[in-house]
């Protein structure tokens, strides 16, 4: 695995068509920008004022989109560099990933927030590696 950046991280604003019976939220599609190739779609959720951190993956793409609720994403690269956004109901734009990165994210609404990630191969934990939240200095609390 090459050095990758936090500059490799792509924020791409999505479509939300209003539609008076509930929106229609667009995500990813073949041919977009960060759309790599289909491995598989999770779903995470993180409750208000959680912390899901610290992971990076040696082998998957993330494209991260928060349809319900606000998540704020942190990525820090190998020069010890940040990159951060706030995702979800206010600004809603899909967050392309490249392995190599640890991330880490906090639900900031008042409501159970919902991360989807449609990743370019499927989920293998064999992949990723995992340091706990203290490990990588950020200061959460000011999220």
């Amino acid at each position: 695995m090459g050095t990758v950046g936090v500059e490799n991280i792509l924020s791409t604003p999505l479509n939300r068509i209003y539609v008076p019976e509930g929106d229609v939220l667009h995500a990813i599609k073949k041919g977009d920008s960060g759309y790599l190739d289909f491995g598989e779609v999770y779903f995470s959720q993180v409750h208000t004022g959680a912390i899901k951190a610290w992971k990076r993956h040696q082998k998957m793409t993330l494209n991260l989109v928060v349809p319900y609720g606000e998540v704020h994403f942190t990525f820090v690269d190998e020069k010890g560099l940040y990159y951060s956004e706030t995702i979800g109901d206010k600004n809603y734009v899909r967050l392309t990933v490249p392995p190599g990165l640890w991330f880490g994210f906090k639900g900031c609404s008042n409501k159970i927030s919902l991360v989807m990630n449609a990743s370019n191969i499927p989920h293998d934990p064999s992949e990723s590696e995992r340091k706990k939240t203290d490990e990588i200095k950020y200061d959460w609390s000011k999220v």
